[in-house]
């Protein structure tokens, strides 16, 4: 697990700098296809690569791209940003930041990554509660199980009032898979929602404490919860907005609005 390495690094005293949530699931490595950046060669996906191997062997790799940074390389690994040097020698791990602009470039990377990873989920795979002229999209990854999760779909009706439109994405907590190799009961819960003849409403039945009816398909709730993964999720509810920025966790309307109006998430980071 890249997470916990990068956090030991840091205990032992190396130059690592941690960024993990010790809450954070299990990550493993993704198959998910590496996007290379316009200027990496194939000489520097290597050296990248095998910098990344000797950290945690087998990691994912999601993304390789030319840094803000001279001579480094920006990497995204199973739910990491990191800067790997152009020799493969030093790695930083860490927030980036523009003095001269005064932009965190790390978050700005973060946002069009997950833009583009979110938007190639077809829309046949979430479960959207939208009005009839959406203001703007937002997306939500979700658990049936979760406190917050339950709070904010109580004011679903509130955000179509408001001209959001929630399209939600399936991660169970829990995981897909127990220590025993079994199906969590979170995860057969949401293949259940996603398997229901009415979503829409299966979710609001199951996310109000009612179990769904069992049922199985093919279906995405895997593929999401490892997409979660791959975008650094950590957490249920996340929203990610249109430009797939991190606009909070529970948030009520005017919260999201203001957030999407002011360029900031609920925090006012």
């Amino acid at each position: 697990m890249l997470k916990k390495l990068l956090l030991a690094a840091c205990l032992a005293g190396s130059a690592f700098v941690a960024h993990a949530a010790d809450s954070a699931p299990a990550l493993a490595a993704t198959t998910a296809a590496t996007v290379i950046g316009k200027g990496v060669t194939s000489a520097a996906e290597k050296t990248v690569r095998q910098a990344i191997d000797k950290l945690s062997p087998g990691a994912g790799i999601d993304s390789i791209d030319v840094a803000s940074i001279p001579s480094f390389y920006q990497v995204i690994a199973s739910g990491q940003m990191l800067y790997v040097s152009a020799d493969g020698k030093y790695m930083l791990n860490g927030e980036l930041l523009d003095l001269g602009s005064k932009q965190n470039v790390s978050k700005a990377a973060w946002a069009k990554f997950r833009q583009a990873e979110i938007a190639k989920v077809p829309a046949s795979e979430r479960i959207v509660f939208a009005p009839a002229h959406p203001k703007v999209t937002i997306s939500v990854f979700t658990d049936v199980n979760c406190a917050f999760c339950r709070a904010l779909h109580e004011h679903i009706a509130e955000f179509n009032k408001a001209g959001v439109a929630v399209e939600y994405m399936a991660w169970p907590r829990e995981g897909v898979t127990s220590t025993s190799g079994r199906p969590t009961p979170t995860y057969t819960e949401m293949v259940s929602v996603w398997c229901a003849s009415d979503r829409k409403a299966a979710f609001t039945a199951a996310i109000g404490g009612s179990a769904p009816k069992p049922a199985t398909c093919t279906n995405p709730v895997k593929d999401q919860f490892e997409l979660g993964l791959r975008l650094g999720l950590d957490g249920t509810p996340t929203i990610y907005g249109p430009d797939g920025r991190v606009l909070g966790g529970y948030v009520t309307p005017d919260q999201l609005l203001k957030a999407i109006q002011d360029g900031t998430d609920v925090s006012g980071s």
